[in-house]
């Protein structure tokens, strides 16, 4: 999700053009209809509760302020329905503005920049995963037995109307320039290696954010694994100049 609905254009393009740009992400969790449910939700009252907050706090306040609006609506949720005790999302929420990009994430969905034809993980893994990787790198178990571990993909932490355990928040923003992409993504696109989301992105940069995002996902379908999760992405294109990136 996007909102608004327009280009991101970059501090050093034509000024005014748009002033801020909050892009979102949530992988819900909890049966197919509880983690529609639940991200759609999420992803409904952060954006809300974002754009609502007071115009004097700053982007950080905002974003924890939205963060927890949309907690609290997961929350709200289950005790209307206790049938859906257990439902919870992942959640990405990036702002982008003149100051350049600031994000809060929980859960393991990653926020990716893309610059120069390199690519790097901005946010931190919430899952089991580098808990594993930290076992093995200190010898406790092999690199195979941290990758093939059932708990790899376990939570924990998410957004389940409980206390949060783990929330990442951008300690500054991180300044953007022109032809940076930043990509979030459910866990699913971790089916490819970060050096194939590097060489995919590369190959469609020049063709725009909506073709990134489609031959990402389109990638991921391409192989098969039978135990594939979701894939969902949203890709952005900074630009110096309204009128190219799109989600």
């Amino acid at each position: 999700m996007l909102w608004p609905g327009d280009d991101y254009v970059s501090p050093t393009g034509r000024k005014g053009a748009v002033r801020e740009l909050v892009a979102i992400l949530a992988d819900g969790m909890g049966g197919h209809a509880g983690g529609a449910l639940a991200s759609q939700t999420v992803c409904e009252t952060f954006v809300d509760a974002f754009a609502g907050a007071s115009a004097g706090a700053d982007t950080t306040t905002r974003l924890v302020s939205a963060l927890a609006a949309a907690n609290e609506a997961i929350a709200g949720k289950v005790s209307e329905n206790p049938a859906l005790s257990g439902m919870g999302s992942t959640l990405v929420g990036v702002v982008f503005s003149n100051d350049g990009a600031q994000w809060v994430s929980v859960g393991d969905s990653p926020l990716m920049l893309f610059r120069r034809g390199e690519i790097a993980l901005l946010n931190e893994d919430h899952s089991l995963a580098p808990e594993l990787d930290r076992m093995a790198e200190a010898g406790h178990i092999s690199l195979e037995e941290a990758r093939r571990d059932p708990r790899r993909h376990m939570l924990r932490s998410a957004v389940t109307g409980d206390e949060i355990d783990l929330v990442d928040l951008s300690k500054k923003p991180l300044a953007v320039e022109p032809g940076d992409y930043v990509i979030l993504a459910s866990d699913g696109l971790q089916t490819l290696e970060q050096s194939e989301v590097e060489r995919i992105v590369s190959a469609y940069a020049a063709d725009g954010a909506k073709a990134v995002a489609q031959a990402l996902i389109r990638a991921v379908e391409a192989v098969r694994d039978p135990h594939q999760d979701n894939a969902t992405v949203v890709a952005v294109r900074v630009v110096p100049a309204a009128g190219a990136a799109v989600s």
